[in-house]
């Protein structure tokens, strides 16, 4: 009897282990396609997100936002001491089971007047409506 309850357990455990390990719906990361953007003006941002972008600037962050239409994907690199830094997309794609987004700070260049105020640089990406998690690179 203790020969069946044990083979029993088992075969459960096993059993748990190999359906627990197979997904429809693995995710290997590899680029599914490339998402279009329009990369926002502070004008056009909705005034929501302005406000919650305004609490945040200060400090690094990363967010997300949706009105059911669209998504906007939020980078802000924090303070920096001058003007004159720019942000560039230089991926932005969906996976099996997320989007991801790679940005890049840029400093102003060599004699560029970027006067003696901190700047807060972001930038707002505008793309499709979709439910997949952001991952930021």
């Amino acid at each position: 009897m203790k020969a069946v309850i044990l083979v029993s357990m088992i075969l459960w455990v096993l059993m748990a282990r190999f359906l627990g390990g197979c997904s429809a719906s693995k995710d290997d990361g590899g680029k599914v396609r490339d998402l279009e953007f329009t990369v926002m003006s502070e004008t056009e941002i909705p005034e929501e997100l302005q406000k919650i972008i305004t609490e945040k600037m200060a400090q690094s962050f990363k967010l997300t936002y949706s009105d059911d239409q669209n998504l906007y994907i939020v980078v802000g690199y924090g303070q920096q001491p001058t003007g004159g830094y720019s942000i560039a997309v230089k991926e932005l794609y969906l996976t099996d089971n997320s989007i991801v987004i790679d940005t890049e700070l840029t400093g102003p260049g060599k004699g560029e007047n970027t006067g003696n105020e901190p700047s807060y640089p972001y930038i707002v990406v505008k793309t499709e409506f979709l439910e997949n998690p952001v991952i930021f690179q």
